[in-house]
């Protein structure tokens, strides 16, 4: 289910779904930092409610956070093999890549996802998830050229999604 749920995100187009796409209005203030130090925000726990789940999912691609803020995810959320522990029914674990903690906290803390997705996972809650931001590991020397550039061409503007007043994380 929950890649089901990655897989839709990533398809599904506003223009083309007949259901009115939330929508993300921008604001016109600068950023106020560089966005250059890429993070990975690691969403894990089990799920319970798969349905409330894809709808969330459905939320999440039709606001167009994640492109509006460079964010994009790196994994299917449900592992692939198990080399030690045997993880819960229902456990998923999903990575999502953001230029800085700045477009991370962006996305959490905008609008669109505290007043109009979180409340479709949260009331009552559809799984016990942590939500955590990691700082992404340099590249090593000897990998240079190999795997990718550790970086982000374009500049997502954490400043132009409107933000829920009053939050401190």
């Amino acid at each position: 289910m929950i890649s089901a749920l990655l897989f839709l995100a990533q398809a599904v187009d506003p223009a083309v779904t007949k259901e009115r796409p939330l929508e993300a209005p921008r604001a016109s203030a600068p950023s106020s930092s560089t966005c250059d130090q890429p993070v990975i925000m690691v969403v894990a726990g089990p799920t319970r409610d798969r349905a409330r789940m894809q709808a969330y999912g459905k939320a999440i691609a039709e606001s167009r956070l994640y492109q509006q803020l460079g964010g994009y995810y790196l994994n299917a959320p449900q592992a692939l093999a198990s080399f030690e522990g045997s993880p819960p029914a229902g456990y998923t674990t999903l990575m999502v890549r953001f230029p800085c903690l700045e477009n991370a906290r962006a996305f959490w803390n905008s609008e669109a996802y505290q007043q109009q997705i979180l409340p479709l996972r949260q009331n009552p809650s559809e799984g016990d998830y942590f939500v955590t931001v990691y700082p992404e590991a340099p590249l090593r020397d000897d990998l240079v050229g190999k795997v990718g550039d550790n970086g982000y061409r374009a500049e997502f503007d954490a400043a132009a999604v409107p933000q829920v007043k009053g939050t401190g994380q």
